[in-house]
């Protein structure tokens, strides 16, 4: 293989893909919907396995009078792919591609100190529509069908040529493709696949067979959102009970305790990192502030609950949701309140706040909500 032509090739599509990302990574900032669901670029790199028809090769060197006595093949390289993709859906992305499957070559030798050698090579242009199954907020099934245009040369050497018409040749078919994988995300917005895909092809002596190649790939979405800011709104809270008319009485005595009841929601994607469930320094913060304002506040009860978006089985979901809440305990107990007074519950993806279907959607669904029942002006 010739690395210099190749690593050029690469580099010259990855800086195309990459400026392509960026021009729509820049509408971030203007329009929502390419915030939340960016182009993604990727690259990879693996093992291509091809199949020589050594039957055939045998024929046409017959046909000349040419007995084959020895045969060798070598039917691996390393093969080479970019993509530039984009998510229509959770489960379903459009992804363009680049492949290179390296060269496959054989030498044979036959009776009267014959020899023949070749050399295939394969790459092209690929248009997939790719499936993807999450598993869980980390790994997702994946599956892709599509269509791949490639170009194959072949060059023949030794002096049996006379078995091949054309020592030199080039030949572009379009043909299908298929591949299964499976990906595992480190962060939203990076992630690691293992992929094999088949790559039906054509060479430039009539065989038509099949290239395999089992790669992995690095996956990098463009313009994703920055992480939320801790933020924590009311959207629910009791109203204290109006004071008293004044009554001339004396001597004047202290007014009642008053009730009061809070209920605030986090976002979960500023309380934790990706899929973890220990409060991270900002969400540390945004509880210091909600423990701020219910200063002169005596606790009777806190309720701490997890939710959790589709993403995963829901089995997966609930025990998320519930270790995120006993981490919301946890941290609220460090400060001095009485375990006791504080309850967890994990909800999973059985309450959400927003639809599923968009990024958006799903980042409101990932939140805890903490409840606060207690008496305003008792004596602690």
């Amino acid at each position: 293989m010739n690395s210099a032509n190749t690593i050029f090739t690469l580099g010259a599509l990855a800086a195309a893909m990459l400026a392509a990302g960026a021009a729509r990574a820049e509408d971030t900032f203007i329009n929502p919907e390419w915030a939340n669901s960016a182009w993604y670029v990727g690259a990879g790199v693996g093992q291509s396995r091809a199949s020589i028809d050594q039957e055939r090769l045998e024929r046409s060197l017959a046909a000349h009078g040419a007995v084959v006595t020895a045969f060798g093949s070598d039917e691996r390289d390393t093969g080479y792919k970019l993509l530039l993709g984009r998510q229509l859906n959770r489960y379903l992305a459009v992804e363009g591609g680049y492949f290179d499957h390296g060269k496959f070559r054989f030498h044979s030798t036959t009776n009267g100190g014959g020899v023949l050698d070749g050399e295939a090579s394969f790459r092209g242009m690929s248009l997939d529509l790719v499936g993807q199954l999450p598993l869980s907020e980390r790994w997702s099934l994946l599956g892709r069908a599509g269509m791949q245009y490639a170009r194959s040369q072949s060059r023949f050497g030794g002096n049996r040529l006379l078995a091949v018409t054309d020592p030199e040749s080039s030949e572009r078919k379009l043909n299908a493709k298929l591949g299964v994988g499976l990906e595992y995300k480190f962060s939203e917005a990076l992630a690691l696949r293992g992929e094999a895909e088949r790559h039906r092809v054509n060479d430039t002596v009539g065989n038509r067979g099949d290239v395999d190649l089992y790669s992995l790939s690095l996956v990098y979405k463009l313009g994703r959102p920055a992480n939320p800011a801790p933020r924590a709104y009311v959207p629910e809270a009791a109203p204290a009970p109006a004071a008293p008319p004044p009554v001339e009485v004396a001597p004047v005595v202290a007014a009642a305790p008053q009730p009061t009841a809070v209920k605030v929601t986090l976002a979960a994607d500023a309380l934790f990192d990706f899929d973890r469930a220990v409060v991270k320094p900002d969400g540390r913060a945004a509880l210091d502030a909600l423990l701020a304002k219910q200063q002169g506040v005596t606790v009777e009860v806190m309720l701490s609950v997890g939710h959790t978006d589709s993403v995963g089985t829901a089995e997966y979901n609930q025990r998320l949701s519930q270790r995120r809440a006993e981490a919301v305990k946890a941290y609220l107990v460090s400060t001095g309140l009485d375990p006791a007074r504080i309850y967890t519950e994990g909800k999973g993806e059985t309450q959400p706040a927003a639809d599923n279907r968009s990024a958006a959607g799903r980042a409101q669904n990932r939140r805890v909500t903490v409840e606060v029942v207690g008496t305003r002006g008792a004596a602690r």
